[in-house]
């Protein structure tokens, strides 16, 4: 049986544009959906103390630990979703602080002898769902740094960017740049 398809939702407003076009693709991708909603969660402060506990863990190769569930849960997911709105110049922070969990040696990825990173990921495919008030929004910040760590580290090779743009410009037509944002995930390929 295929496992649901794991949705990181970054969005913060209940109004979300950035929602809107996720909910439009997880309808498009008909499929479960488990939601792992980032400001519901409580995050550890990434402190010494979390380091040397996690790198205990990782030593003791105890991945089974409750204190490592994000990281386990990421790498079995067959396909994941994730929805971060573009603030000054990247995601909001929670993403962040989630991908610190996840991005764990021995569960989401290991080193080769050569030391570079190894994908441990059952996911084949990642969509990344963003939209920016304005027009300037450098994929390097946001994007690409998410497509980074997946390709480099997690082993996941397709990733794909879904976008709207220029919605908070003086005289914008919000719902028809949030609509051809829309029509394009209704046209877009599955495989």
């Amino acid at each position: 049986m295929k496992r649901p398809i794991l949705f990181i939702n970054a969005c913060v407003r209940r109004e979300s544009r950035t929602k809107r076009l996720a909910d439009k693709l997880l309808a498009k991708l008909n499929q479960p959906v488990e939601e792992i909603r980032l400001n519901a969660l409580k995050f550890p402060t990434v402190d010494e103390d979390f380091l040397d506990a996690r790198d205990r863990l990782i030593s003791a190769r105890d991945f089974d630990n409750p204190a490592l569930a994000l990281a386990r849960r990421f790498a079995e997911a067959e396909s994941i979703v994730i929805a971060a709105p573009y603030w000054d110049l990247s995601f909001p922070a929670a993403l962040k602080q989630y991908l610190e969990l996840v991005n764990v040696v021995g569960i989401s990825f290991r080193y080769s002898e050569e030391g570079v990173p190894v994908g441990l990921c059952r996911a084949k495919r990642m969509y990344f769902v963003t939209t920016a008030g304005g027009c300037f929004a450098p994929e390097e910040f946001g994007f690409g740094y998410i497509r980074a760590l997946a390709q480099n580290y997690y082993g996941i090779s397709d990733i794909r960017l879904i976008k709207a743009v220029g919605l908070d410009i003086d005289g914008a037509d919000v719902d028809a740049i949030l609509r051809s944002a829309e029509e394009a995930i209704s046209e877009m390929a599955l495989d």
